[in-house]
């Protein structure tokens, strides 16, 4: 049957095709609905687990046990799965095993783009890369293959681009392979040094057998052009663009197995062409294999290394016409990135603002809150480093005078990484306040449960985290709960907190504005009579109120009516 899917919906259904039974995942754009659409299918046992570290190893663990098993995450959710990643490389596997992961060019949705084929190639792990729903499907049954033939995980590698466009798949049935059996095996798989030392040089054969695998799979092929004075290489989205740009005209080489890349097959396709041009986004990976086996190729002198690629933009660096589309004559203004009308997480920042604190912000919508007019995260590195961020902070500002800082942190997040960094406050006494911002949701990601939730992936009650009583059992005694909606108990608390001379969290609970199971009391209006322009309102950068003839206006199809607006508003104009 014929169907038009998402790249990471025919990645599911081909998890669902080749007989995968086990999926572990953390939620991450561009990956998430790999994970999502696995859940649909009753045959596969899908779950979030708290951070990709936990899902690559309980991904292994159901590997090991003999099932076919995935697990699912975003780029840079590799760096937190890198360290069982590594030497799973070294074990092998049992049942087949696939990680996926995807990558943001052009960081629309994440803290910096980093090219995961480097981790590929750093674990001597295959990757595969397909570049569009069709080839998702396939390459991901092909990879099952793959892991089982030559006992290794296999790395599948999306983008965007890939992931979230639609095109046209040819469904087939499920057919569950049967389940290698669980044999012990300590040289395998327990890494100790003396066992680990035996197993790198079969990683080393393993990867010049996948070299000659590279020279013949179906993932790499080469596709003929009438004009031979160019040749391009090129994988991924990139593809698409190259073919949308040229059509038939030059000769392709389409790279659809990047990790190991072939050897022969890249010296007969260049020694066929006048020249070679390597199309890739991100790092020159392809093109400096190139030039490592003697094929002179160009590359990232003519595309760069930053960003995603475009149809325009390949067109241009390879000097090709093509016929422009419609031009645009309106000029359309640019939205800036804001939290929703009703966020919870409005209240907590125009505080923090308003009483000039220092805030070590982490991974989440609430990343939002370092926008104007709020402008109050000064700090956002990588999941859970608000909270690891502040204890080091605060150690070396020791003694000082101006104790107002604070680590803002979401709990998802706080679930993934940051409770660690809460440990290491309390073990080793940092006078640090943490501000959990629980909106009872993984809200950046589209509202993917979490341990805090009490429901599971596929939508079922499950056991529920108390984050207060959690605090407590690793050493913090000051655990406050404060209504962000509440701008005077968000302002004393804060003020009670910071000004005590031990470690404290601040928990600011209300549930995302956006989750349709919360009920607003509707919109509030603003009397225009008693408004006076002072602007006061538009302190909290709502998108639901603006200025019109320097009287406020409130947009009654964005406001939820929350409230906070009315509690800065001196005369009285906003209410019901």
């Amino acid at each position: 049957m014929k169907k038009l899917m998402l790249g990471n919906e025919a990645v599911a259904r081909g998890l669902y095709e080749a007989g995968c039974s086990f999926v572990s995942s953390y939620p991450g754009t561009p990956s998430t609905e790999i994970s999502e659409a696995a859940a649909k299918y009753p045959e596969i046992y899908a779950e979030w687990a708290p951070n990709e570290k936990v899902a690559m190893e309980s991904a292994f663990g159901a590997s090991f046990a003999g099932k076919r098993s995935f697990c699912g995450m975003k780029h840079v959710g590799m760096n937190v799965a890198a360290d069982p990643l590594f030497t799973i490389g070294y074990t092998g596997v049992n049942g087949g095993m696939i990680i996926g992961v995807a990558d943001d060019p052009g960081m629309h949705s994440s803290q910096n783009e980093q090219d995961s084929r480097h981790y590929a190639i750093a674990a001597k792990i295959p990757m595969i890369e397909p570049s569009d729903s069709k080839e998702a499907l396939e390459f991901t049954k092909l990879a099952y293959e793959i892991s089982e033939e030559f006992d290794t995980p296999v790395i599948m590698k999306m983008v965007t681009r890939v992931a979230h466009s639609q095109s046209i798949v040819e469904t087939g049935d499920r057919v569950v392979p049967d389940a290698k059996p669980y044999e012990k095996n300590i040289q395998k798989y327990v890494m100790m040094p003396g066992n680990a030392i035996k197993r790198h040089p079969i990683v080393e054969e393993r990867t010049k057998a996948l070299t000659q695998y590279a020279e013949v799979t179906p993932l790499n092929r080469v596709e003929d052009g009438k004009d031979t004075s160019m040749g391009i290489i090129t994988s991924s989205t990139s593809y698409q663009y190259v073919k949308e740009v040229a059509g038939d005209k030059y000769p392709v080489l389409k790279l659809g197995l990047v990790n190991p890349l072939p050897v022969d097959m890249i010296k007969k396709f260049a020694a066929a062409v006048g020249k070679v041009i390597v199309v890739e986004e991100l790092d020159g990976i392809i093109e400096t294999h190139c030039k490592n086996i003697g094929v002179n190729v160009q590359g990232k002198e003519l595309f760069g290394y930053c960003g995603e690629f475009s149809q325009n933009y390949i067109a241009e660096k390879l000097g090709i016409a093509i016929e422009a589309g419609p031009k645009l004559d309106e000029n359309i203004p640019v939205r800036p990135p804001i939290m929703c009308a009703g966020c919870p997480h409005r209240g907590i920042f125009y505080t923090l603002k308003k009483n000039k604190v220092t805030v070590l912000g982490d991974i989440g919508c609430y990343t939002l809150g370092a926008v104007a007019p709020l402008n109050a995260i000064e700090y956002s590195i990588c999941m859970g480093a608000s909270v690891s961020g502040i204890h080091g902070f605060n150690k070396a500002n020791e003694g000082a005078s101006d104790n107002k800082t604070v680590a803002v942190i979401g709990d998802s997040t706080f679930i993934h990484s940051g409770v660690t960094g809460l440990i290491n406050i309390a073990y080793n006494g940092s006078n640090s306040t943490v501000i959990i911002l629980d909106n009872s949701i993984t809200g950046m990601t589209g509202h993917q449960q979490n341990p805090t939730t009490g429901f599971n992936l596929k939508g079922d009650p499950c056991s529920k985290i108390d984050l207060e009583a959690l605090c407590r059992s690793i050493g913090i005694n000051r655990v406050r709960v404060i209504d962000p909606y509440d701008l005077k108990e968000c302002d004393e608390v804060l003020k009670e907190e910071l000004a005590a001379e031990e470690p404290s969290v601040i928990i600011s609970r209300r549930p995302c504005a956006l989750l349709k199971y919360v009920k607003h009391p509707g919109a509030i209006s603003c009397d225009a009579d008693k408004c006076v322009g002072c602007k006061s309102c538009m302190q909290i950068g709502c998108p639901a109120i603006s200025i019109v003839d320097k009287k406020a206006v409130i947009d009654n199809t964005l406001c939820t009516g929350c409230g906070v607006c009315t509690q800065l508003c001196k005369v009285g104009a906003l209410g019901k």
